[in-house]
């Protein structure tokens, strides 16, 4: 049972990071681009990774790292385990507003698109605001990563 409960662990732990940082990725180069039109078809593609992997993920992350502490025996007050669960407080934090962003600036560039204009302001405010929110969330993600790996005693 261990090793089924720290495989579905860790292929959740690599699908948050990979979604996240391909989605920043994704989000970013079409962004330089500027154009509402590709910007809305990537956007849509995101907010899809965004809901069927990130979410899953991010509900199923929680529970195999309870059963697995539990299976272990390490309390959840255990320094490196609480740390994590601290940190994944954080990613959530910064997540869900960034899920609410992806809308929008999806939503922003398909009106932009369909309208035949340029992205107005709002979108380039909203879009610095999901860019940086994306920073304390990733490094969040790769302090858990390394807490998970290194469990280190304090």
């Amino acid at each position: 049972m261990y090793e089924i409960l720290l495989f579905l662990h860790v292929i959740g732990a690599t699908v948050l990071l990979g979604t996240g940082a391909g989605i920043a990725f994704f989000m970013v180069m079409s962004n330089r681009q500027g154009d509402p039109a590709l910007i809305a078809h990537v956007a849509g593609i995101v907010v899809i990774a965004d809901m069927l992997f990130t979410a899953t993920a991010a509900l199923a992350q929680p529970v195999t790292g309870y059963l697995l502490a539990r299976h272990v025996g390490w309390p959840l007050t255990e320094g490196w385990v609480a740390l994590s669960l601290i940190l994944y407080i954080v990613v959530g934090a910064f997540w869900l507003p960034v899920v609410w962003m992806q809308l929008r600036l999806r939503d922003m560039a398909i009106a932009a698109r369909d309208a035949g204009t340029t992205l107005p302001p709002a979108y380039h405010r909203l879009y610095r605001w999901w860019f940086a929110f994306g920073f304390p969330a990733f490094a969040a993600v790769l302090s858990i990563v390394w807490l998970m790996l290194t469990k280190p005693a304090f």
